[in-house]
């Protein structure tokens, strides 16, 4: 018997369904990420060497004291338990009260967010005005000095410690030269101003500063984050330089550019327009990853600059065995990494119409 094809053609999902579904895959994907982020931090605070109900009460705390607290905790329920009210407390931003500052740490963390914040976004901004140039130009003329010079200026940005840099730049720009401002977001009298004199509404002082209109306390801002911000755009830099001029010779070398030129295109279209075109799209999940880096990672320049952002406040709360705020820290760092990482996603459809498809 002769089978006759059915003459309906299939219908493809229509432009909705398929936005639809890509939504609710990056939600998905977004809400395994958290949980499974949680279910690490929460292990990793019952792991550690550390009582959580001493750390509350103190060592001098009567053992009815001692029950009462492990009650109100609700460590005398199952794991599962815990867990589940580890994510019900983590979800409404109640990451417990700091034994630094007896402060809640969800409040501590909104308080020195904004500083860390600014400077890893001023970091990365010169990172990529600077990186992706340099890598572009070394990657167009291989083998030359200019090539040279970006894979030197690159390795050494790699190679240096971050707080030696800081230091040596402390001690050239701020100690001898005098170009910059010390340590610290502001001078101690503009630090006065700046909290009684300029409203709060970003908690990043040039920015208030800027919409206040107090341009004396934003010069001084500047003075102060110039020397920090150059230190880690200089890293963010030597990354961003490196991976654009590999992706840069690689698309370089595709056929459709040998046929742009043939054509008679000029140069600087194919290497601009054209090739960093489709360059972008990698180069968007490196400049994300640069920039949570940076987020989480400036620990010890903001160590060396004594710069009240995220990584002093949990350097500080490890030293004092503040677990509480560690890991809220650790899950603010995280859920960081992981909008970044969605973000990129998110860009990739903007940047490149096959992903779209």
């Amino acid at each position: 018997m002769t089978l006759i094809p059915d003459p309906t053609p299939t219908r493809r999902p229509s432009r909705a369904a398929r936005r639809a579904r890509t939504a609710a895959g990056l939600i998905l994907s977004l809400v395994a990420t958290l949980l499974g982020l949680l279910l690490v931090t929460f292990f990793i605070g019952r792991i550690v060497p550390i009582d959580p109900v001493l750390a509350v009460i103190g060592e001098r705390a009567t053992a009815a004291q001692y029950a009462a607290a492990r009650e109100a905790l609700g460590l005398d329920q199952p794991v599962w338990m815990q867990f589940l009210i580890y994510v019900r407390d983590a979800l409404t931003g109640n990451f417990g009260t700091s034994i630094l500052t007896r402060r809640p740490v969800m409040e501590d963390i909104a308080r020195v967010f904004p500083a860390t914040l600014e400077l890893a976004t001023i970091a990365t901004i010169f990172g990529v005005l600077l990186g992706i140039p340099a890598g572009v130009v070394a990657a167009t003329r291989p083998g030359s000095w200019i090539d040279q010079l970006v894979r030197l200026v690159g390795l050494a940005g790699y190679s240096m410690p971050v707080f030696w840099l800081g230091l040596m730049g402390l001690l050239l720009f701020y100690g001898i030269l005098g170009w910059v401002g010390g340590p610290g977001r502001l001078d101690s009298g503009y630090e006065m101003m700046f909290e009684f004199d300029v409203p709060r509404v970003t908690g990043m002082i040039l920015i208030d500063t800027a919409l206040a209109g107090k341009w004396d306390i934003f010069r001084n801002a500047v003075s102060h984050i110039v020397l920090p911000a150059g230190v880690l755009g200089y890293y963010s830099m030597a990354y961003i330089s490196r991976m654009t001029r590999s992706f840069m010779m690689n698309e370089l070398s595709q056929e459709y550019i040998t046929t742009a030129r043939v054509k008679g295109m000029p140069e600087w279209r194919v290497v601009w327009v054209h090739a960093l075109r489709n360059v972008m799209v990698p180069l968007i999940t490196v400049i994300a990853l640069s920039y949570a880096t940076l987020l989480e990672g400036s620990v010890l320049t903001e160590t060396v600059f004594a710069w009240p952002g995220l990584g002093l406040y949990i350097t500080n709360a490890l030293f004092s065995a503040d677990m509480a705020a560690v890991m809220g820290g650790t899950i603010v760092v995280g859920a960081v990494f992981v909008f970044l990482n969605m973000l990129s996603d998110v860009l990739y459809r903007l940047v490149d119409p096959r992903a779209r498809s």
